[in-house]
């Protein structure tokens, strides 16, 4: 039964349908950065590259093409293709070539920037438009259904590939839109903004804290202790850690976050590489002692996946929502002298309980659906979050 008292409307960008950011992590991250080398101890190195036979061949070949080739070659694309094919040979979706470009993108993000318009969606539809952004001063509007993109049909085209044309230009854009039974055309420019890894606030009427956690970027533990601090200062007495649509970042802020919350001595995760099996546990005094709620859905991956689990397993904390996304993999970056950046799974990570959630996940203690509700059209018009209202009733029982 859904408590009236705390039935809540979703407010979407602080929640659960953070695209423009999501797209950003998930398209570029899509899981755990660990760290950044330019070679590994057991393989090939710059010291004995020139007794590789492999590498030799290659090498002749480029020659050979750059050369003799009947027409002009662009070297540097030439290369990007070949680091692309080279990773897409281990046929691992995770493992991939990111250019210059895609590679200032990620870590932007990981910095809390993204580049975009400001607008929060749900299908094509504008849920929020957020202060001081371009779609606030062009004058886009809550309701508004996006149906052209620079003129272009884009009403069969995916939500992750309107916001990659969004933010791939630096030109003026063209979006055209639904307002009812009126179709109206803005233009606008991308620009980049900035986002705070967390929000926090007090829920309503009660001692809850709430923490909603956007991404795993290089200071979000320094938010999340802030956040504490000033709780505790409100004598909050539970909390409720939002990981919906979360889709990663680094792993050493997901084990610093854990770090706040978990006692010392308990595990955080182990990770198992090729050769080396650690196990990584909490080491420093810090711990919190009050109820947890944590709220997940299926786009909750990696990295808060991992806080998830420690959370659970270690802390005693509820998973309230559905079924996270099962991203049980880690990878290493090599930063390349040219901005660009190649990215590779090195091994799996492994739960508290010592279990690997790669293409698994994780089920919620409680699984509960968002009510969403829609008109005779199909038109979301309203978006009940059950998954925030049972965490409330839960902890206020």
């Amino acid at each position: 039964m859904e408590s009236n008292k705390y039935r809540t409307s979703i407010k979407l960008s602080t929640i659960i349908f953070l695209v423009i950011v999501t797209a950003i992590i998930s398209g570029l991250t899509a899981g755990v950065i660990v760290y950044t080398s330019y070679s590994k101890n057991t393989g090939i190195n710059y010291n004995n590259v020139n007794n590789d036979s492999a590498l030799k061949q290659f090498l002749e070949v480029y020659s050979s093409v750059t050369n003799d080739y009947y027409e002009d070659v662009n070297r540097t694309e030439m290369i990007e293709a070949a680091i692309d094919a080279m990773l897409d040979y281990l046929d691992d979706k995770y493992t991939i070539y990111m250019n210059s470009t895609q590679t200032s993108m990620l870590n932007n993000s990981l910095r809390g920037e993204y580049k975009g318009i400001g607008v929060v969606m749900s299908d094509h539809t504008v849920t929020e438009v957020l202060l001081d952004s371009p779609a606030q001063e062009a004058g886009l509007l809550v309701g508004d259904v996006i149906v052209k993109f620079n003129g272009d049909d884009v009403t069969n085209t995916s939500i992750d590939d309107i916001i990659e044309k969004i933010k791939g230009t630096d030109k003026e854009i063209s979006l055209t839109v639904m307002r009812g039974d009126e179709e109206l055309t803005f233009k606008l420019f991308s620009k980049n903004l900035m986002v705070p890894a967390i929000t926090y606030r007090m829920i309503d009427d009660t001692n809850i804290g709430y923490i909603r956690i956007a991404t795993f970027s290089a200071s979000v533990d320094k938010q999340v202790e802030n956040a504490l601090n000033v709780f505790k200062n409100d004598n909050v007495t539970s909390l409720i850690i939002d990981l919906r649509s979360n889709s990663g970042g680094y792993l050493k802020a997901a084990e610093n976050v854990a770090n706040l919350f978990i006692e010392k001595g308990k595990v955080i995760y182990s990770l198992k590489t090729k050769n080396d099996n650690n196990i990584v546990k909490d080491t420093t005094s810090r711990k919190t002692d009050i109820p947890i709620i944590v709220l997940v859905n299926s786009d909750t991956a990696s990295a808060s996946e991992i806080l998830a689990a420690a959370l659970k397993e270690s802390y005693g904390a509820t998973l309230v929502g559905t079924k996270t996304f099962g991203k049980g993999k880690v990878q290493q970056v090599i930063s390349l002298v040219d901005g660009s950046m190649a990215k590779y799974t090195t091994g799996k990570w492994y739960t508290p309980n010592n279990e690997n959630i790669d293409k698994k996940g994780i089920i919620p203690d409680e699984t509960v659906e968002l009510l969403i509700e829609k008109d005779s059209d199909g038109k979301i018009t309203n978006i009940i979050d059950t998954q925030l209202n049972r965490a409330i009733e839960l902890l206020t029982k």
